[in-house]
């Protein structure tokens, strides 16, 4: 009697395990950020000194590396004798904090709006186009800094403007895709049993868009530091005293011949972060691709 061997493959999640552990970029990219994220929780215990604490008769001491510097303080000071490694962990909590607040907001912006076009179609896909393309025409480091100089620079305010400004890469995404699982079995046998619409789109559709959701939401986090940074810099952003590595950048520009250290510390610190988000977002897109992606 002839015994028939079933061979059982990998399930799904190995499979996605396996892709990560053998993707480079995003086990570099997810290690840098894990540790910037440790880094952010933990800022008021490893900073040796209070952020926020001025003494000028301290003012602009060197780094430990240079011939005078101390142990006292790392980073050294700034102009106002605030020690800088303090300050940037605690800027990182300040840019990741902006970063993925502005993520989620702005993602639940544009998956409804994609959801919504894709699923229904016709006219409301056309009224979401059109938003979409309104949106895509407008610059939004112009607009952005129109609205924060009116109702000025708060952390909230700032989260907010970057939420409204950056869901139209969501709503093509989510649009493309829904289009494709509308027709798909489980939303037609979910029509059959009388489910209602937001049952479908919240219950049926937005689980299976999580992976394109989530490859989207890693890219937008490094764009809402970098605008951050960028809105902070020109003054407009989060304000002062708050730690953050675009205000640092901007508090120190005028010294940029003289103490280099100053701008490019905060400088280091966001390139860092953004390229370990784009790594692991360019990785969470390679391993939740259907074939997977060398």
């Amino acid at each position: 009697m002839s015994q028939i061997l079933e061979i059982e493959g990998p399930t799904p999640r190995q499979l996605l395990a396996r892709r990560a552990a053998g993707h480079p970029g995003f086990l570099i990219g997810t290690t840098i950020l894990s540790i910037l994220v440790l880094v952010a929780l933990a800022a008021p215990l490893l900073a040796p000194h209070d952020p926020y604490a001025q003494d000028l008769t301290q003012r602009l001491l060197p780094p430990v590396w240079a011939e005078t510097g101390t142990w006292n303080h790392l980073f050294g000071t700034d102009a106002l004798g605030r020690d800088y490694l303090s300050r940037i962990l605690h800027g990182t909590r300040v840019s990741l904090l902006i970063g993925l607040c502005a993520a989620v907001g702005s993602g639940i912006i544009g998956a409804m709006l994609g959801m919504l076009a894709g699923y229904y179609g016709g006219r409301v896909d056309n009224v979401v186009t059109f938003f979409i393309s309104v949106r895509l025409a407008l610059p939004v480091v112009l607009v952005s800094l129109a609205v924060v100089s009116i109702f000025g620079g708060r952390l909230w305010i700032v989260v907010a403007i970057l939420s409204l400004l950056l869901w139209d890469r969501y709503a093509v995404v989510v649009r493309a895709a829904t289009q494709q699982l509308r027709s798909r079995e489980f939303v037609t046998a979910a029509l059959a049993m009388g489910a209602s619409t937001p049952r479908i789109l919240l219950g049926e559709l937005l689980p299976n868009l999580a992976g394109p959701l989530l490859v989207v939401g890693s890219l937008e986090v490094g764009h809402a530091i970098l605008l951050e940074s960028a809105l902070s810099f020109l003054g407009l952003g989060v304000q002062p005293p708050t730690p953050s590595w675009g205000l640092m950048v901007a508090e120190s520009k005028g010294m940029i011949f003289y103490d280099a250290r100053l701008i490019a510390l905060p400088g280091a610190a966001i390139a860092l972060t953004v390229m370990a988000i784009n790594l692991m977002g360019d990785g969470l897109r390679d391993i939740l691709s259907p074939g997977g992606r060398a």
